[in-house]
């Protein structure tokens, strides 16, 4: 088991590494990998939360979070299968 100290010193090495100026939690690390990493990408919510250690999906659903850009890709995804499916009638 990693003591806490030793998993904030980590977090914070790897966040200079990545060149982030700003603190930052590992709540707020989670979120970022849910949402904009892993579903923003594709991956779907079931893959995210077995990656994020999540027994069930609705934990991992109180940390991914739709995104505006993302809810636009698939408003327009939507909106170009309805079209094909008109087309085809």
């Amino acid at each position: 088991q990693m003591k806490y100290a030793t998993y904030q010193s980590y977090l914070k090495a790897l966040r200079l590494r990545a060149g982030i100026a700003f603190p930052f939690t590992t709540h707020t690390a989670r979120h970022t990998f849910a949402t904009l990493i892993t579903l923003e990408q594709g991956v779907p919510i079931e893959t995210v939360s077995k990656m994020l250690g999540h027994s069930n999906v609705s934990m991992t659903e109180r940390y991914a979070k739709v995104t505006p850009q993302k809810l636009i890709v698939e408003f327009e995804r939507f909106l170009s299968f309805t079209e094909d499916m008109q087309m085809s009638i």
